[in-house]
């Protein structure tokens, strides 16, 4: 009689306050499938995948940007009108921050807001001693409505920093690193999406085992997927992190715009300037470090964006 194999454990290290690769939502940790339309056999052939290292020939950029965003609920309100029934709405604060990174990391813009998100066309806003909430349209009355006007107008205060910065610091190789997907966002230039999340499998069993074999700097082969949009991708395992799955494993992508249309399928390297997604792709690699670090509690050279809380008033808009 055989004795059963001695069960092991590993300790993510990452700290728990800050979430977990996989979203909380999903049951038992495990990725809900996705019914995305994949061409694998964009960089290599998708029987031939294998971890990729980073390209040493690569021409770093002089700058990388990394663009988020945070958002807050302050309260839920029900708006009294010309209705029969109060509308309900919520009051909430958003700020979107802009970092720049060329040898020292530094805060170039912050960009503080807040809003009564509400399907209410009469309401007004509110204000509350030196804090306002402008009044702001939602689609609908239900939570999901609300949220999503909320975010539309966060992607919308990201969006603006990092087109004003760039029009004001042109420069032709910098990279935009936005957190999470590019979705709204494609036509900006040199610009990769950042998902630390993943609430979805999107690569066949064969391929996913490529990502779960990756080492500290290694990426998969970039991919095209395609659901209401179309895009780049790839996946990433951050410098410096352990071997835990999926710990310190990083979705990244790009418009499939940038990609040249006579992709050749079983070319595994090609020139840099011809592809912007292979650009891209060993750029976040190489710069790898540089995001570990900078989306750290302990990020040096960088201080934290503060919360809607600790700014008062906030910008117009």
């Amino acid at each position: 009689m055989t004795a059963p194999a001695p069960v092991s454990y590993t300790v993510d290290p990452w700290d728990p306050g800050y979430g977990v690769a996989f979203s909380e939502e999903l049951d038992g940790g495990a990725l809900e499938e996705s019914s995305a339309e994949l061409n694998l056999d964009l960089e290599t052939p998708s029987a031939q995948w294998r971890p990729v290292d980073p390209d040493p020939a690569v021409v770093l950029p002089g700058t990388v940007l990394f663009l988020d965003g945070v958002r807050r609920i302050d309260a839920r309100v029900w708006v009294h009108g010309t209705r029969p029934q109060p509308v309900p709405g919520i009051a909430a604060s958003f700020a979107a921050g802009l970092v720049s990174c060329d040898g020292a990391a530094r805060i170039c813009d912050v960009a503080v807001e807040r809003g009564l998100f509400t399907a209410a066309r009469e309401a007004a806003g509110i204000t509350a001693g030196r804090v306002s909430y402008p009044a702001r349209l939602a689609a609908g009355p239900a939570f999901d409505q609300l949220s999503l006007a909320l975010q539309q107008r966060l992607t919308g205060a990201e969006l603006q920093l990092a087109v004003t910065y760039r029009a004001q610091n042109q420069a032709a190789d910098d990279l935009l690193v936005i957190d999470g997907p590019l979705r709204g966002r494609t036509h900006l230039d040199r610009a990769v999406g950042y998902i630390k999340t993943h609430h979805a499998s999107y690569l066949p069993p064969e391929q996913a085992a490529v990502v779960s074999a990756l080492r500290p700097g290694q990426r998969t082969p970039a991919f095209t997927m395609g659901t209401s949009w179309r895009r780049t991708s790839w996946y990433l395992q951050l410098p410096r992190t352990s071997g835990v799955p999926w710990s310190g494993v990083v979705r990244l992508e790009c418009s499939a715009d940038a990609c040249c249309p006579r992709w050749p399928a079983r070319r595994t390297r090609i020139p840099a300037p011809r592809r912007t997604w292979c650009r891209s792709a060993a750029w976040s690699a190489n710069c790898g470090t540089v995001s570990a670090t900078s989306t750290s509690s302990t990020a040096p050279c960088a201080r934290r964006l503060p919360r809607p809380n600790q700014i008062s008033p906030e910008r117009p808009g």
